[in-house]
């Protein structure tokens, strides 16, 4: 019998959360799509493994069993990927950095420069995810390390350095009828239709949306936009206004979208990001050095509350 790790790490989300709705959004898919791989993985095995009650998924006598001993199972498998792939990764020379939008802005470069004065036989190869996935490839074990918009779901299973703090903006089309204001405040949006990230975001589509802060006013969505080049397009048509980091003005300039600044909103960070392991590969250990390096000449305080990374020694290359 052959099953996929991806359903046995659905099930160990649905077993620890016990809730589907909150399954799925940790997990970035759709509550249908949750319950049609467990009721795929109960076939496999020829075993219930969940009971309905009140008070949500309950685990039966074989699936408590296979709860209590699959996260041994699981870790010995992630063990031996990433031990493979680490062979492969120290032959090709090739480190895979995720992101979703605009990276870590103007630093980006910096890091890579950065990166390949440590690593001058290395290669990084940069791969963007639509925002349906805000790990970009990092939960999917993708990519190697990532440049993130901080907070997202899941953020707690890995480990991550603040970069960046920057505030977060407004997009509208250009007619809009505030676009004319050098600031904007929230309160004078609230009920204007918004262009939101995809719901498998989880929760990630609700902190762009500033949820929060509305203090229990709706939301309208007006679109969904999956990638910058639509929500682009979205916007400059009218389908809705968005909130942005300030970089996108710099990053996703078009004449038909202008962005201003907001207020009433919490500003947003930027992140490196990597598997929580207690012996990092060697090259990602040296990617998150290079950013590290670069905060400390562009910014020499460190972010509030950040003390700083206890990363393991390693031998370069």
């Amino acid at each position: 019998m052959d099953i996929d790790t991806r359903l046995l790490r659905h099930f160990e989300e649905l077993a620890r959360e016990g809730n589907l709705t909150r399954t799925a959004k940790l997990l970035f898919i759709t509550q249908p799509s949750l319950t049609k791989q467990i009721r795929k993985l109960e076939t496999l095995m020829g075993v219930r493994l969940f009971s309905r009650s009140r008070h949500g998924m309950e685990l039966t006598p074989a699936g408590a069993e296979l709860a209590t001993r699959l996260p041994e199972l699981l870790a010995d498998w992630d063990d031996l990927v990433h031990r493979t792939r680490g062979a492969a990764r120290d032959t090709v020379r090739v480190l895979r950095v995720g992101f979703v939008a605009s990276a870590a802005n103007e630093d980006t470069q910096s890091i890579l420069a950065e990166f390949a004065g440590r690593r001058p036989r290395w290669r990084v190869e940069m791969r963007q995810t639509q925002w349906s996935d805000p790990t970009a490839g990092l939960a999917t074990g993708d990519v190697d390390v990532a440049l993130l918009r901080l907070p997202f779901p899941g953020q707690e299973r890995f480990r991550h350095e603040v970069l960046i703090t920057e505030p977060r903006w407004i997009a509208l089309p250009v007619g809009h009828r505030l676009a004319h204001q050098r600031e904007v405040a929230f309160d004078d949006v609230l009920d204007e239709p918004f262009v939101a990230v995809p719901e498998e975001s989880g929760w990630w589509r609700d902190y762009w949306l500033a949820t929060e802060e509305r203090r229990g006013r709706p939301v309208r969505i007006g679109t969904v936009a999956r990638s910058p080049d639509e929500w682009l397009h979205a916007v400059a048509g009218g389908y809705g206004i968005s909130l942005t980091p300030m970089a996108t003005a710099s990053f996703y300039q078009r004449p038909d979208v202008i962005y201003r600044p907001l207020t009433g909103v919490a500003p947003s960070d930027v992140g490196v990001v990597w598997p929580l392991n207690d012996q990092p590969p060697s090259a990602v250990h040296d990617f998150v050095e290079s950013c590290i390096a670069v905060r400390a000449v562009r910014a020499p305080v460190l972010p509030a509350g950040n003390k700083g990374v206890d990363l393991p020694k390693s031998h370069r290359n």
